[in-house]
C-alpha cells in the first residue's frame, strides 16, 4: 500500500474519491498526463487494494476501498 501511495499524482487521485466515485476521463482532468499513464496510476493503486472499479459500457469509474 505504501508502494502505491509514494507517487504524488496517486495521492491526490486517492484525495478526489475520497469526495465520492470518478470516471477515468474525471480523474484525468487536473493532470497533464495521458490516458493510459493515469489508468497505470489507477492500476496500481487497484493492485493495492485501495480502490475498486467497474465498467458499464466504455466508461470505467472507480471508488475507494471502503476500510482501507
Amino acid at each position: 500500500m505504501f508502494h502505491a501511495l509514494v507517487d504524488g499524482s496517486r495521492r491526490a487521485m486517492v484525495e478526489r474519491l475520497s469526495r465520492g466515485p470518478a470516471s477515468v476521463s474525471q480523474l484525468a482532468r487536473p493532470f497533464e498526463m495521458a490516458l493510459p499513464t493515469i489508468v497505470q496510476h489507477l492500476g496500481v493503486l487497484e493492485a493495492a487494494g485501495i480502490v475498486s472499479s467497474t465498467k458499464v459500457g466504455r466508461i470505467r469509474t472507480y471508488q475507494l476501498v471502503r476500510g482501507r
